[in-house]
């Protein structure tokens, strides 16, 4: 089975919780990743943020889930690396 290994993902945050907790919350996760949060526009209420999500076997679906407890929504996938488990078939 193929695992993930970096997405970036389009995001929009309320100001609270703050970007440093929002990342930490991300980062906490599932398997042990790397989390990196660029803050792309602010308004009133909210940020637009790109989260770029490192790791060795990514939980997709616990990273959206702790994005929309946290308060926020995602916009879309803008970039995806996964790795297959298995080698391809040799040539006979």
């Amino acid at each position: 089975m193929a695992t993930l290994k970096r997405i970036v993902l389009d995001v929009l945050k309320p100001h609270h919780p703050s970007s440093l907790d929002f990342a930490k919350a991300i980062a906490d996760q599932g398997t042990r990743c790397n989390v990196k949060l660029t803050v792309e526009g602010v308004d009133e209420k909210t940020e637009s943020i790109i989260l770029v999500i490192e790791g060795e076997d990514i939980e997709f679906d616990a990273i959206v889930d702790t994005i929309k407890s946290l308060g926020g929504s995602l916009h879309s996938i803008d970039g995806v690396e996964v790795e297959g488990s298995e080698a391809p078939p040799k040539p006979e």
